[in-house]
């Protein structure tokens, strides 16, 4: 077929309606207008006090290599439960599952305590957990007076960021930590004490009870956990929370 016929051909094409060709690859009639953008979130804070909200606090605790215990935890384990709910609790260190899951008391002690809130009316979208120590000592051992301390500015900023008007505090290590004690979980429970930080202008009513991992081992104990619980539980009334 001649040039000229091949362009009359064309044109006899064009005239039909015709305006695409079958090709090897298809023609790019539509492009997707879509802007891909890396949402990385940044903080540039160097000091705990500068922190003024939870996610700034849980990337930096992220990033702190003050505790030797980040090296040997899969997760870094911050809070579960509402950040707006007015009674904050506090346990010791993640477990197992929790380090697993990358969430606290998720294992057994978790299960025990979902109904011990359950008994008293609660559940884990009314109030907001979290613990002493954010990563899992090996083979869940009771962590060391130095974790503890090196972890415990970490809390003392989560506690001033939620402003809970209550706390609880479940087991020993966590008693023994945020009321800045050295007596023993069977001294501190069953009455009320104060939490007090230089930058929070009200104390912070604070009860301290048995851990449910600890209920868990000796459940002879769980009456007089109940007993704490129905504390707790008029406490909320009172207050009106």
């Amino acid at each position: 077929m001649s040039e000229q016929l091949n362009i009359s051909y064309i044109k006899f094409l064009q005239q039909s309606g015709i305006n695409s060709f079958l090709k090897n690859h298809p023609n790019n009639f539509y492009t997707l207008n879509v802007k891909k953008k890396s949402q990385i979130i940044t903080y540039n804070i160097k000091n705990l006090e500068d922190i003024a909200s939870l996610d700034e606090l849980a990337l930096f605790i992220k990033k702190s290599d003050i505790c030797k215990l980040a090296e040997q935890s899969v997760n870094m384990i911050f809070s579960d439960g509402n950040p707006k709910a007015k009674i904050m609790l506090i346990g010791e260190a993640p477990g197992a599952e929790e380090d697993r899951l990358g969430k606290p008391f998720v294992g057994a002690a978790g299960q025990l305590l979902d109904k011990m809130l359950a008994a008293i009316k609660l559940d884990r979208k009314s109030v907001y957990i979290t613990n002493v120590i954010p990563w899992r000592p090996p083979k869940n051992r009771t962590p060391s007076t130095e974790e503890v301390l090196q972890c415990l500015p970490f809390i003392q900023r989560h506690i001033e960021i939620i402003e809970p008007k209550i706390i609880v505090l479940l087991g020993g290590t966590a008693a023994k930590a945020i009321l800045a004690t050295l007596l023993g979980i069977m001294k501190l429970r069953g009455k009320w004490h104060e939490y007090k930080s230089l930058k929070m202008k009200k104390s912070i009513p604070t009860l301290a009870t048995f851990h449910p991992a600890f209920l868990l081992r000796s459940p002879s104990y769980k009456k007089q956990s109940w007993n704490d619980l129905q504390m707790l539980q008029k406490k909320i009334q009172n207050e009106n929370l």
